[in-house]
């Protein structure tokens, strides 16, 4: 179990350790950071493989700055133990992190904590012991809004899209998105007339975008 705030890792124990003690021999190791994370996923790759890891996305990153958050360790984990069940936990709701997680990750367990409570968090457990995918109620949400759409846009589409509802200008787009700003430009109309709504400004494309649930 991987997070920084100890009384959510006591939860979690004692959630999963209070109701499934005598059905299942659980063991639980604990990180609070990457760099003492990816520690122990090295370790038990060389030795006892983990079975599940529970990771939040919000972490400190390693001292060497190349683990920055939950979402690297797990792609790291990933890599390292190719028969864990990865379960990310984490407050970020915002469909544009929702989106990157499922497609970087594809996590056989994906909860937003703020839908969590303790018998969910078992039945996400008993589902992913027995090979079932689970999500919770926001990213099945994220699900029904982007099925209703007949296109997708791609990462550096979404990036716009996000940055943009933040707050941050066109102009400076380039120093947040790997792109010119002509080609930033050309990819705003090309979204717009994919909503059919050409000639619109900003504030519209960011309505109709989370209309459509982008962002």
């Amino acid at each position: 179990m991987i997070d920084d705030h100890p009384m959510i890792i006591e939860g979690y124990k004692n959630t999963l350790l209070g109701e499934n003690q005598k059905e299942y021999q659980i063991k639980i190791d604990i990180a609070s950071n990457c760099d003492d994370a990816y520690d122990r996923i090295v370790k038990s790759a060389e030795g006892t493989a983990y079975d599940m890891l529970f990771v939040d996305i919000k972490l400190p990153p390693s001292e060497d700055g190349r683990i920055t958050s939950g979402e690297d360790l797990a792609k790291h984990a990933k890599e390292l133990l190719p028969k864990a069940k990865i379960i990310i936990l984490t407050m970020h709701r915002e469909d544009h992190r929702i989106h990157n997680i499922l497609k970087n990750i594809n996590p056989a367990g994906f909860l937003i904590k703020s839908d969590l409570t303790s018998s969910e968090l078992l039945l996400a457990f008993n589902n992913i012991v027995k090979g079932k995918a689970y999500y919770s109620a926001t990213v099945n949400d994220h699900f029904r809004k982007m099925m209703t759409n007949k296109f997708s846009l791609d990462e550096k589409n979404l990036k716009i899209l996000y940055h943009l509802s933040r707050g941050v200008k066109t102009k400076n787009l380039p120093n947040y998105v790997s792109l010119s700003l002509s080609a930033i430009e050309k990819r705003k109309n090309q979204i717009k007339e994919m909503f059919s709504i050409a000639k619109a400004d900003d504030q519209k494309l960011l309505e109709e975008a989370r209309k459509r649930g982008f962002i």
